[in-house]
């Protein structure tokens, strides 16, 4: 076999699609509502839990690519992340009053790690984390970002990290149970259940593990996921499963080039409205009466 048709085979987000689109669900029309995308998260409301996902380098797809999806992020209501950015970027990208998760790469330093939370705190994050699926040394091909060595995080790590915050520290890119219960004693304030699209072929798609990570959370802080959503069915799916908000990341590209913030307004209005849509044809008047039972696994795992 080809090395070309083995990496389309294990093709992560080729993967996850394919399971997005085995889950099915059952209509509910008695007694359906008009149903409210609204909620709650670290002392913010919010109009939706459709995200803009953890990216980075946005500048290379609009100039001021990230201070423009803050903005169209802002205008409708929802939640920003950001991953890698020049300090300059972070703080104009907070100075539009978006309220904005920022994920740091696991530098080798973790003093590094902590002046960027630092940063981000002082100039007014809503919340910060970590991408832990992006750590790496010599054992792998993701040593280093931007020349800025990578490196592996231990759970007295992590511990660390937690206790170097006063912002909810998020870790993304957990993908099982085992990470999930370390979360739990690390004492984090939320996960991204993640496979940052693909760092490594056949990853286990985001939600057919996310029922089980529910579970072993139990309440205790936010599940966020991400990976090949595109449109709001897909995130009543992940809400349905046990998702607190949902990113969106791919998708929304091509309105923030096009579009600028009204584009991203647009996308996350018109995302909204098609989750709103899911959400009345299965009975669920707001997100916390979103029923998982209306969910049918056709995936078979």
């Amino acid at each position: 076999m080809s090395e070309e048709k083995t990496e389309r085979r294990g093709d992560a987000d080729r993967i996850t699609r394919e399971y997005f689109d085995g889950l099915f669900l059952e209509m509910r029309h008695i007694d359906a509502v008009e149903p409210s995308t609204a909620f709650a998260l670290y002392g913010e409301t919010f109009k939706t839990p459709v995200m803009f996902a953890a990216l980075s380098h946005l500048d290379k797809v609009r100039p001021g690519g990230g201070t423009e999806a803050a903005k169209g992020v802002k205008a409708a209501g929802a939640v920003m992340w950001y991953g890698i950015s020049e300090r300059p970027e972070t703080e104009a990208i907070l100075a539009t009053g978006a309220k904005t998760v920022k994920i740091i790469k696991p530098y080798a330093d973790n003093g590094a790690i902590i002046r960027e939370m630092e940063h981000a705190a002082e100039h007014g994050a809503l919340a910060v984390g970590m991408d832990i699926d992006h750590q790496g040394g010599s054992a792998g091909n993701r040593g280093s970002v931007l020349g800025i060595p990578m490196g592996f995080k231990s759970l007295a790590d992590v511990k660390a990290l937690v206790k170097a915050t006063k912002l909810p520290f998020v870790l993304k890119g957990v993908l099982s149970e085992v990470d999930a219960r370390k979360c739990v004693d690390a004492g984090v304030g939320g996960i991204v259940v993640s496979h940052h699209h693909g760092l490594v072929d056949y990853p286990v798609p985001p939600l057919s593990v996310l029922p089980r990570i529910v579970k072993v959370v139990n309440g205790l802080f936010p599940i966020f996921v991400d990976c090949s959503v595109r449109r709001g069915i897909d995130v009543f799916k992940a809400l349905a499963l046990g998702a607190t908000a949902v990113s969106v990341g791919r998708a929304v590209m091509e309105p923030l080039k096009t579009g600028g913030a009204d584009g991203v307004k647009t996308f996350i209005e018109e995302c909204t409205a098609d989750l709103s849509w899911t959400m009345a044809v299965t009975a669920a008047k707001d997100l916390a009466h979103i029923d998982s039972s209306v969910v049918v696994n056709a995936n078979g795992f």
